[in-house]
């Protein structure tokens, strides 16, 4: 764009000034025009018809609804949409590229706490941690210097299942660490493993030789449990299921059923369904850890998505190419 463009919020309001502290917002302000007081959440009033007219570029987060064919006729200037969040699908529609839209996603700023999460599961779950802290907690003590067989990260077997954005990161953060990670993911070649460092293998050989296992890929039609009841069963005693992807890679029930039994152990941030119903057998089980899908950016971290937006906007303007562009076909193989 060879001008400043008008801009506009479109997001539930109590996100504004957590995506966009001060300091970026001044940033923003020297970039564009836009009325930082002003937050679209509905497309269907007046004052968001009159306000789309001008749009050039829309700056979405959480709370933003779809831009559908309507909403679109409504904003015949628009030329970016600028998401501040991680996916997009449900938010962007079809006729957005073909009526020449550019869409941006800070899916990438959104990994990265998510793989910090990841990594933290899979070292925490090599020393056992969840295990013998629920032991301490009912014995009310233990012996100093009790040998533990089968604990530790020397040497530990990770899977990473997908090498989406997550699991790029987190394959880069355990780089530090004595682990042996393989990553399976049908869209990698094997030269493309090289170069992440890990080794591709098949889902159901990483599944019946690792320590850990941990969910990093999109929900698709491909990978809709994907993990069922009998990949479960190909999993060894004693082995660690860490999701922070989807819940839906999961047969829920299957999986529950192992936890039962107590022969695997888990640690979910997400489930299906989520929340999970207040009866859930999870909620109380020993060898399972439940967080309430916090992984993602949370806190002072959504300043990150507020700045990857910010960022791209100032490509935009510009006129340089954006780092974070989503197309139609990446629709198919990302969260």
């Amino acid at each position: 764009m060879s001008h400043r463009p008008q801009g506009l919020f479109a997001m539930r309001a109590v996100h504004r000034p957590r995506l966009f502290p001060p300091p970026l917002m001044k940033r923003l302000a020297e970039l564009c025009d836009i009325d930082q007081a002003v937050t679209v959440d509905d497309f269907r009033t007046d004052r968001a018809h009159r306000l789309l007219a001008e749009t050039e570029v829309l700056i979405t987060g959480w709370g933003c609804p779809t831009l559908d064919a309507d909403v679109l006729d409504q904003a015949p200037r628009l030329r970016a949409i600028l998401h501040a969040a991680g996916s997009v699908k449900t938010l962007v529609t079809p006729q957005c590229w073909e009526r020449g839209i550019v869409v941006s996603s800070a899916a990438t700023a959104n990994a990265i706490p998510t793989a910090e999460y990841a990594l933290a599961a899979v070292l925490m779950s090599g020393k056992q941690v969840f295990v013998h802290r629920e032991r301490y907690r009912r014995d009310h003590t233990f012996v100093l210097d009790q040998a533990l067989s089968g604990v530790g990260n020397f040497g530990a077997r990770v899977g990473v299942v997908g090498a989406s954005r997550v699991g790029r990161r987190l394959i880069e953060l355990m780089r530090p660490f004595d682990l042996d990670v393989s990553l399976f993911d049908p869209y990698v070649e094997p030269a493309d493993a090289a170069a992440l460092g890990v080794q591709l293998t098949s889902l159901d050989q990483m599944l019946s030789t690792c320590d850990v296992i941990s969910l990093n890929a999109p929900l698709t039609a491909d990978t809709s449990r994907m993990i069922d009841r009998d990949r479960l069963a190909m999993m060894r005693d004693g082995a660690t299921l860490v999701n922070t992807a989807r819940g839906g890679l999961v047969d829920n029930t299957a999986l529950a059923d192992e936890l039962v039994s107590g022969r695997l152990s888990a640690v979910l941030d997400v489930t299906d369904p989520e929340p999970l119903p207040p009866g859930s057998v999870l909620f109380d089980l020993p060898n399972v850890f439940l967080t309430p899908h916090v992984a993602g950016s949370q806190g002072n971290e959504v300043q990150r998505l507020g700045r990857s937006a910010v960022d791209e906007l100032e490509r935009l303007v510009n006129g340089d190419q954006l780092a974070h562009q989503v197309t139609p076909a990446d629709l198919d193989t990302v969260a």
